[in-house]
């Protein structure tokens, strides 16, 4: 089955997603996105600091450019829950395969597809995957290339935005 049939399928699904796009994001829950962005998720080894595809280890497989993205919410909270078969993205739910929850897929299923998914280094629970999206979309989805003010407006008063234009 194609990636692009499973990513449709599973966005037809009503799937267990609590993430709410109506509700408007606390800065804390920003602040604690980006913790988890940086950090518990270490999304930025993939998908660089400022989530433009430039990763920070080159160890890792190569992540998305999530600046450029057009991907909604909804998407948003699949990919991170389910990651996607047949890339380096990982599940972070700890039970993404346990019951078909994800793109209706088992463990079982992925075993005799071949597909073997990369580990997260760590399982994110909702509230936190909550936040993650919220920090990504005020700071990084639809924001388009780096520059300085997205970087200052990023990071605050920061060294390593001194070297862009």
């Amino acid at each position: 089955m194609k990636l692009t049939s499973l990513i449709l399928t599973a966005l037809s699904c009503s799937l267990f997603l609590s993430i709410s796009q109506a509700q408007p994001s606390q800065e804390s829950d920003v602040a604690e996105g980006m913790r988890i962005f940086m950090q518990k998720g270490n999304c930025q080894a993939c998908h660089g600091w400022s989530g433009d595809g430039h990763k920070m280890d080159n160890q890792m497989p190569d992540g998305a450019n999530l600046r450029e993205s057009k991907v909604d919410r909804v998407a948003f909270g699949i990919v991170v829950k389910c990651g996607i078969l047949g890339t380096g993205m990982p599940a972070f739910d700890k039970n993404a395969y346990l019951d078909g929850r994800c793109y209706g897929k088992r463990k079982s299923d992925l075993r005799e597809l071949g597909i073997k998914m990369s580990d997260p280094p760590a399982t994110l629970q909702p509230r936190e995957i909550e936040e993650l999206a919220d920090f990504v979309f005020a700071k990084i989805i639809g924001q388009g290339p780096m520059n300085r003010e997205k970087c200052l407006a990023f990071w605050g008063n920061a060294d390593g935005c001194k070297n862009l234009n």
